[in-house]
């Protein structure tokens, strides 16, 4: 059996699938985790397989301005590199993937319970729920790419990711990369409004 929550479809490797993610598109053809943490004067995620195998890292040098973070498969071969634009009201992310692909994701359309997020330059959207943390991946046909979800409460800040395009894993890798960005900015971003009232 997956697992059975309907507000929060995170899960931890080695787990089945979310019963809810299952019911809507099927068995994941692949599972990716994230674990962050703070090393030195960087920010660090490990992408983790279902056996627990790092995959890929992505590595941030924290206290920067552009915000620039590589990406690396397991062999430190680059996959991605992913900057955030320079005084944007939007906090717009810019992604370049090693093969030349370009996109961009901005949380100009994060509201309070729904969110549709547009993938500039893939003809991709995000929909979410940031309350429930669960987002849906779609491609420009608006068929399902990938379920990413994060966990209600963690000091490490993890998400799983249910992939349904293998031919897609490093792009979606890439985005749920930039995905933490944004939400961490925000999360900055409400502290700091907070502590000035």
């Amino acid at each position: 059996m997956g697992t059975f929550s309907k507000l929060n479809r995170f899960r931890e490797a080695g787990q089945e699938a979310n019963v809810v993610n299952t019911e809507k598109f099927g068995q994941p053809k692949k599972s990716l985790f994230t674990t962050s943490k703070l090393i030195s004067l960087k920010r660090h995620i490990d992408v983790t397989d279902n056996l627990e195998n790092v995959v890929y890292q992505a590595n941030t040098k924290v206290f920067t301005l552009l915000d620039k973070t590589d990406i690396t498969d397991a062999a430190g071969k680059q996959v991605a590199h992913i900057e955030k634009k320079f005084l944007s009201f939007h906090e717009r992310h810019y992604v370049t993937m090693a093969d030349g692909t370009k996109f961009e994701l901005s949380n100009e359309f994060f509201r309070i319970i729904k969110d549709i997020t547009n993938i500039e330059g893939l003809g991709w959207q995000l929909r979410g729920n940031i309350l429930g943390l669960n987002f849906e991946l779609y491609d420009a046909t608006d068929n399902i790419i990938a379920v990413i979800s994060q966990k209600l409460i963690s000091l490490h800040d993890k998400y799983c990711m249910d992939i349904y395009q293998l031919d897609k894993e490093q792009i979606v890798v890439a985005i749920l990369i930039t995905l933490q960005h944004m939400i961490k900015d925000r999360e900055n971003n409400q502290a700091a409004y907070s502590g000035s009232n």
